[in-house]
């Protein structure tokens, strides 16, 4: 007796000691709730932290019940959210000289402990839809529960079940109209009855709606003849629900009357990695009401056992029974939860069946079996039977890449592939008349057909197809996997070619045909060009001796004819061609197109003029154009010429040169690959006064000249102090036009002067080499001289301390 006592005793002092580490008075949970809720904190966490500071669910529901009760006796208006600023300018208006100030307080406070009964009177503690994490268990069905795109929330839009069982704080509305008018609101109380005015007490706890639109209609009914009398139902009662056991967030959850056992487990989370789905029970006054299996919804869309919950209800999700994995050719391989009395058949079922490429003979199955494992090869005929263990893994094999009944012909047939051997394709004459007989080109008196051995190596048959068809050869019988190689001439003929190049208007490779000519190759280039030879077109062909036992010096045979304007051969009209025949039709060497060149500036007829012969001269040009004006300046005509790719090749390997030898490459170097012409330094009055001389050069095409005016300035660039154009002043030299332009700077390398003359030649300014109108002097910029680097100058230093070193060892070896 004393023991038990002590028990009692311990009892009370652990439940006095939990109240008294709350600490919050109803008062202070409201006040905490509109606090947080006017923070923009969450449902889920505000219940979360009440919980946390030693709020249970019994005291929210006890303030819930308090506030609800305060509305409905009209101590706290039920102010709705959609007409708060209504509610409150009427509360204003009606105020009777209280201040503004203080009537906007109270209107506030009323809303806010609204909205903290409301949130009270909701769904609350919703576990966050968190992504699954891929771990080494993928468990079929575990993230039905926190998928983001997919919610088990209980719904508050939908009719009232007639078979909804009615309890303490649903809220009734009971509607007479008829004979009578009258509308009754009323919520059922703790002791589960409404009262109805001047009617009394009427007991509707513990009856469905059915049921409760009976009863009314017997005790209320005969008061209100000839009228109709109906119930709805209100707003509904919340009731507390306790998921426990391998859940995620097991605890008490406060849901709406309407939730069910699948609206919990969302709320829970779902089952942890342990957590069973095909055993989820409900227990309500601790008996069991249901046993649910998710696996039932999920891959037949059954809700079989989700049923409507209680308040108090407790569900109960044990660890799983067996895991097993299941990988290869199945639709959807991963972990399943299984109960021990189901088969691999229902696990193959599961995971969506075999794939199109699976092997269904058998199964492999490998099982933990004491210190070791074991395999089980189980048949499609066992599967059905054979019952799955915990931690057994399942694989299905592919199909194996070989043919059981196939034949393939290869080939110069018309319908070469994969046949079906057996039946009507037995032997080789009918699979070749399946595949559409032989093509013309075939050889078909020497085949070949690879055979599979027993050990899946290969034999060889040569096979006479032609023999075969005719019946002068026996019929082969085939085989599984046999493979027929018909040969083709076309393979031969189609790499028979010809070439032709040269005066032809499309040169190029040619198919060979039989008694090809050169007449015919020419006409199949589309002929001729006007450049054409006609005495030189060359035929080289290939030098061909399958006989020969040595090689010799010859290379190929050449042949060289005369053609006619009619394309015909002079001389040897019956020369036929050959396989690889080369064919070269010569240009004439008397061919030649116009050359033009361009004169510009102070000439009589300025434009293009083609060039009459290939020798033709600078002065020639000048006088086809009528001569100079008056207003000419001969000694600064010049000359732009055209780069050719002889010279623009030159140019690249010479920049390449230069650029190896300085160490860098150099930009004004690839700007002068991309220049398309060149100046030519010429000289007007010696060439002409001097007309077929060096001094008057020979034109080529594209050449272009420029006479200009007489121009009597003198033009100072480069490292002076400011930069000009001068009048022209005879006789003067180039330091005369530099002081003009404030002389030299710091930098300038004033030995390295030259002068650019209008006719491109350049000079280094001396006294031999004066101006002339019209040209540029340049005075360059000295190359800057490089420092000695760190290691260089402790080198200095280190070999400096040596000879010291040297010099007093010299003075001590002489004292």
């Amino acid at each position: 007796m004393k023991r038990i006592t002590t028990i009692i005793s311990f009892l009370l002092l652990t439940f006095a000691t939990a109240w008294a580490q709350s600490g919050m008075t109803d008062k202070q949970v409201m006040d905490y709730v509109i606090e947080q809720n006017a923070k923009g904190v969450s449902r889920q966490q505000i219940v979360t932290q009440l919980i946390q500071r030693g709020v249970n669910i019994d005291q929210l529901r006890r303030i819930q019940k308090k506030y609800q009760k305060q509305i409905q006796n009209g101590t706290l208006e039920n102010v709705d959210t959609r007409a708060e600023s209504k509610t409150v300018k009427n509360r204003m208006r009606s105020a009777n000289g209280e201040k503004r100030e203080e009537l906007d307080k109270n209107d506030n406070n009323i809303i806010e402990m609204n909205k903290a009964v409301d949130f009270m009177m909701t769904d609350s503690l919703r576990h966050p839809q968190e992504a699954p994490k891929d771990g080494k268990r993928h468990i079929f069905g575990h993230d039905i529960f926190n998928n983001k795109n997919l919610t088990f929330e209980s719904s508050m839009n939908l009719a009232t079940p007639q078979n909804y069982t009615l309890g303490p704080g649903d809220q009734v509305n009971v509607d007479i109209w008829g004979a009578s008018q009258e509308s009754v609101t009323e919520t059922i109380s703790p002791d589960g009855t409404i009262t109805i005015e001047d009617i009394g007490v009427i007991q509707l706890g513990g009856l469905s709606v059915s049921q409760a639109k009976a009863k009314l209609k017997r005790v209320i009914g005969p008061r209100y003849q000839g009228s109709k009398i109906d119930l709805t139902l209100g707003q509904t009662r919340t009731i507390t629900v306790s998921v426990m056991g391998e859940v995620k967030v097991p605890g008490t959850y406060t849901m709406s009357a309407f939730a069910t056992v699948y609206n919990a487990l969302y709320m829970a989370g779902g089952p942890n990695e342990i957590g069973t789905l095909r055993h989820v029970k409900v227990y309500r006054k601790g008996r069991l009401v249901t046993n649910v299996d998710v696996y039932d919804f999920l891959l037949n869309g059954k809700l079989s056992g989700d049923v409507r919950l209680h308040d108090n209800d407790v569900i109960t999700v044990s660890p799983y029974e067996a895991l097993v994995n299941i990988s290869g050719k199945v639709k959807r391989p991963m972990f399943y939860e299984m109960k021990t009395s189901e088969s691999a058949a229902t696990l193959l079922k599961y995971a969506g069946g075999f794939t199109g490429d699976a092997y269904t003979k058998a199964i492999r199955i490998k099982r933990k079996a004491g210190a070791g494992y074991s395999v089980f090869s189980v048949g499609e005929f066992d599967m059905s039977t054979f019952k799955l263990m915990d931690e057994d893994s399942v694989s299905v094999d592919s199909t194996i890449a070989r043919y059981q009944n196939m034949v393939e012909i290869r080939g110069a047939v018309f319908r070469p592939g994969m046949y079906h051997v057996g039946g009507e394709i037995s032997s080789v004459k009918a699979l070749v008349e399946a595949a559409a007989g032989l093509k013309e080109e075939a050889i078909g008196q020497h085949a070949v057909m690879h055979r599979m051995k027993t050990d899946r190596s290969l034999e060889v048959m040569s096979l006479d197809i032609n023999g075969i068809l005719e019946g002068t050869v026996p019929d082969v019988p085939l085989r599984n996997e046999d493979v027929i190689t018909i040969a083709s001439k076309e393979e031969n003929q189609m790499r028979r070619t010809v070439s032709i190049n040269g005066e032809v208007h499309y040169p190029g490779t040619y198919k060979y045909a039989d008694n090809e000519s050169i007449e015919d190759l020419i006409i199949q280039a589309g002929g001729i060009t006007e450049a054409a030879s006609l005495v030189k077109v060359d035929v080289a062909r290939r030098v061909t001796d399958p006989n020969a036992l040595e090689a010799n010096d010859q290379i190929a045979e050449t042949f060289s004819f005369k053609l006619s304007p009619d394309y015909t051969i002079k001389g040897q009209p019956d020369f036929k061609l050959q396989p690889f025949d080369e064919v070269y039709v010569r240009r004439s060497p008397n061919y030649t197109e116009q050359q033009n060149v361009i004169i510009e500036g102070e000439v009589q007829f300025e434009g293009t003029y083609a060039l009459s012969n290939k020798g033709q001269r600078l002065s020639d040009i000048i006088k086809q154009a009528g001569g100079l004006t008056q207003r000419a300046y001969p000694e600064g005509t010049k000359l732009m010429r055209l780069m050719t790719d002889d010279e623009r090749e030159q140019l690249e390997i010479m920049l390449r040169t230069a650029q190896r030898n300085s160490g860098r490459d150099s930009i004004d170097m690839k700007k002068l690959v991309t220049n398309a012409s060149y100046p030519v330094g010429i000289e007007m009055e010696k060439a002409l006064k001097n007309p077929g001389s060096d001094d008057d050069p020979i034109l080529r095409e594209g050449d272009r000249i420029v006479v200009p005016r007489y121009d009597g300035t003198v033009k100072i660039n480069g490292e002076v102090l400011y930069p000009n154009t001068v009048r022209f002043k005879e006789g003067k030299d180039a330091k005369y036009y530099i002081d003009l332009a404030g002389g030299t700077t710091s930098t300038a390398k004033k030995s390295r002067t030259i002068i650019i003359y209008m006719n491109g030649m350049v000079a280094k300014a001396n006294s031999k080499h004066r101006p002339k109108p019209g040209c540029q002097i340049v005075v360059p910029t000295k190359r800057k001289g490089r420092g000695m680097s760190l290691p260089e100058i402790l080198s200095i230093g280190s070999s400096t301390a040596s000879i010291a070193t040297m010099f007093a060892t010299i003075a001590n070896l002489t004292k």
